[in-house]
C-alpha cells in the first residue's frame, strides 16, 4: 500500500454550516432533522451506526443498526450473549457514531445503556421477517463455529422445528438495548478543516449547548 496515496486523499467540505441560531433546544430534534435529511439525501443505510464499547480497559467497535429514536434514547437489538452484549453487561457506558459522508455530517452520542423490557423486545422481534426471527435462534453470535455448512445445518433444523408455528417465540438471549445519552455532538464539515461542532450536554431535564473548536 502506498502511504503517499493515502495521505493525499482529501475532500473539501463546503456543503453546509451549523450555527447556534439554527440549533433547537433539544438535540433529539436536530438528530431527527439530520436523520431525515440522510434518508432523503442518498445515504444507503442512514440508521447504520458505530457502537463502541469498553471492557477490560480495551475499546471495541462495530456497525449496528438503529431501530428506534426518541427523547428516551436510541434503540438497537442484538444477542445478549454476543461480544457486545457481554461487554455492555460489564460496562454499560457506550457511544454511537453516525457518519453521513454525502452530507458531510457526523453525530456522536455518549451515554449509558440499559436493556429494553420484554414487551419492547417482543414487539420488535415479531416485526422482523420470519427468516430473521429464525436466524436469531440459529446464531450463537460471536462464538467460533467449524464451518458455514454447520450454520446451514442449524438453519435447516430450526426451520423444521418452527415450520408448523405461525408465531416464533423470541429467544431469551436476544433483545434490545436503549442508550440514554449524556451528550450528543453534531459535526458539520466546513472549509479549511474549520468544522462546526455543537455539543449538547445533559443537565437535569435540560440540555446545555456549547461550540467546540474543530
Amino acid at each position: 500500500m502506498n502511504n503517499k496515496d493515502i495521505s493525499n486523499l482529501r475532500i473539501h467540505y463546503d456543503k453546509s454550516a451549523l450555527s447556534e441560531e439554527q440549533a433547537p433546544l433539544s438535540p433529539f430534534t436536530l438528530f431527527e432533522l439530520w436523520f431525515n435529511e440522510a434518508k432523503e439525501g442518498g445515504i444507503r443505510e442512514p440508521n447504520a451506526m458505530v457502537l463502541s464499547t469498553v471492557s477490560d480497559n480495551k475499546p471495541h467497535a462495530r456497525v449496528v443498526l438503529l431501530k428506534g429514536a426518541s427523547e428516551a434514547g436510541f434503540e438497537f437489538y442484538t444477542n445478549y450473549n454476543s461480544n457486545k452484549g457481554k461487554q455492555l453487561s460489564q460496562n454499560p457506558f457506550a457511544s454511537l457514531t453516525f457518519f453521513y459522508d454525502l452530507l458531510e455530517k457526523q453525530v456522536r452520542i455518549e451515554g449509558q445503556v440499559q436493556k429494553l423490557n420484554h414487551e419492547a423486545s417482543d414487539a420488535y422481534f415479531h416485526s422482523r421477517p420470519r427468516g430473521s426471527q429464525i436466524g436469531a435462534w440459529v446464531s450463537d453470535q460471536s462464538q467460533t463455529i467449524p464451518s458455514a455448512a454447520f450454520l446451514n445445518e442449524k438453519l435447516e433444523a430450526y426451520e423444521k422445528k418452527f415450520e408448523s408455528q405461525e408465531i416464533i417465540p423470541r429467544p431469551p438471549h436476544w433483545g434490545g438495548f436503549l442508550l440514554v445519552p449524556d451528550s450528543i455532538e453534531f459535526w458539520q464539515g466546513r472549509p479549511n478543516r474549520l468544522h462546526d461542532r455543537l455539543l449538547y450536554t445533559r443537565s437535569g431535564q435540560n440540555w446545555i449547548l456549547e461550540r467546540l473548536s474543530p
